[in-house]
């Protein structure tokens, strides 16, 4: 299976944002180095936007093309519609709803089989969750200290989208999320405006 591997912190400080969520990315960020002297060109900026895309959902530049050909087949605008399309991918819902710490974990976690969804072991992490699915952890995995810490710990800030039952370590997605709610920076009319070149 494919996967990006390159260096987390160095790309948060190329894209100008955490992207990979860890709150010690940016630390460096505003150092001499870093700094960018030459203005960026029209072109440079809608790429980096595009790139944000693919490393807030750690996907592969095929992967974002395919989700952008349906995105500008629906009847919503095209970039809400991606990124909501990405939203709902099972190791974004995994990590946004805390089980694990990072997207890359939450993609291993699901490839693993750790994740269940309606009481279904489901090991494809691009898989399209429906509203009203329940995402949660497999009975054996609950037992495991490092996944109940890992969960409990990552109560992040609640979307209203999500609803979280600790007690049974899961989530549901009650519905699909509004662009405002969508917790990622991104220019979402630039990378239509990038592919519609």
């Amino acid at each position: 299976m494919a996967t990006r591997r390159n260096p987390r912190f160095k790309e948060c400080r190329r894209l100008g944002v955490n992207v990979c969520g860890h709150p010690k990315a940016m630390d460096r960020a505003g150092a001499p180095a870093f700094k960018k002297t030459k203005k960026s060109s029209d072109y440079a900026l809608h790429l980096i936007e595009k790139q944000k895309v693919k490393a807030y959902y750690n996907i592969l530049e095929k992967q974002l093309r395919r989700y952008f050909e349906k995105a500008a087949k629906s009847k919503e605008m095209t970039g809400v519609a991606l990124l909501v399309s990405l939203e709902t991918r099972l190791d974004n819902l995994v990590y946004r709803l805390g089980f694990a710490s990072s997207i890359r974990m939450a993609r291993q976690m699901v490839s693993h089989k750790h994740i269940e969804v309606d009481g279904k072991v489901i090991n494809i992490p691009s898989y399209a969750v429906k509203v009203g699915s329940t995402i949660s952890l497999v009975e054996k995995m609950r037992k495991s200290e490092q996944f109940k810490a890992t969960y409990l710990a990552n109560n992040k800030a609640k979307l209203d989208y999500l609803e979280r039952d600790d007690d049974n370590f899961s989530g549901k997605l009650a519905r699909l999320p509004l662009r405002s709610e969508i917790p990622v920076q991104i220019n979402d009319q630039m990378v239509v405006e990038y592919y519609s070149k």
